[in-house]
């Protein structure tokens, strides 16, 4: 699908991939991106792309993924200025990383990882993405409706792409319990889409990076970075944001792709 003149949004999109995904569609020239990040920082990286890019392209809301009223919302001011959303990259993303069963060795007691984080984790990482999902689905049922269309064609092109962010921990990770299930997660819901969404003309896909130059890596600390994670990665370093964005507008433009893309510079768990 050509990016130029098509609309996106992008969930966590202040900070990381997300806004580096940002930054990688406007060298395509793209009519709109929406910038969606809970963090108030929304509003001056979009500033700040607009003057790089000389024109008003990017449009900042600040919110929860998590709160449909908010969702519901960027879509419908983006369609009313825009047009229909094309893209969708739902990026946002948090870890609450613990061991799933400690246990306490003085008191013979096991320490379980608490389910309200669980379910914490659950909705941010795919409740969230997912029904950003469906939103973008459901916008493009009621335009192509409206223009008396119904079964897509492949002649019309694709009308939509979704890109979903998973992960290498996918495969399973030492202390990450919630965050390696809900990357699991998210391929069950993009196979489904992929046979429902492209109903519409919709496209969905996985794509699963490794450990990245992010805030969320760098918060696991440099010794733990230099000990688990570049000893485990073939290029020896951490995956530019960058160069995740680059994967992403792949994923987008070549229809060929479908399924799960691993972008993970070789990274295997270490036998522990």
């Amino acid at each position: 699908m050509e990016i130029k003149g098509k609309t996106a949004i992008i969930t966590g999109a202040a900070s990381g991939i997300g806004l580096a995904a940002a930054r990688e569609l406007i060298k395509y020239e793209i009519k709109a991106v929406a910038l969606v990040d809970r963090s108030p920082a929304v509003h001056e990286f979009a500033a700040n792309i607009n003057a790089e890019a000389g024109r008003d392209v990017a449009v900042p809301f600040q919110g929860d993924t998590t709160q449909d009223e908010f969702r519901q919302r960027v879509f419908a001011e983006l369609r009313e200025a825009c047009g229909v959303v094309n893209i969708l990259v739902p990026a946002a993303g948090i870890t609450r990383d613990a061991i799933a069963v400690k246990l306490n060795k003085e008191k013979g007691v096991a320490q379980l990882y608490p389910v309200e984080t669980f379910r914490e984790v659950l909705e941010v990482n795919l409740v969230a993405p997912v029904y950003w999902a469906l939103e973008l689905v459901g916008q493009m049922a009621e335009c192509r409706f409206k223009q008396g269309l119904k079964r897509w064609h492949p002649s019309e092109g694709a009308q939509g792409v979704i890109v979903f962010i998973g992960s290498v921990s996918s495969q399973g990770n030492k202390g990450q319990i919630a965050y390696a299930s809900t990357k699991v997660g998210l391929e069950g819901a993009a196979s489904t889409l992929m046979i429902e969404g492209i109903f519409h003309g919709v496209r969905t896909a996985v794509l699963h990076p490794g450990f990245t130059d992010t805030p969320m890596v760098r918060a696991l600390g440099e010794d733990y970075i230099n000990k688990h994670v570049l000893p485990a990665t073939q290029i020896g370093r951490l995956i530019r944001p960058e160069e995740i964005a680059d994967a992403i507008c792949f994923l987008v433009r070549n229809s060929a792709v479908s399924g799960q893309l691993w972008a993970d510079a070789g990274w295997h768990p270490l036998p522990t």
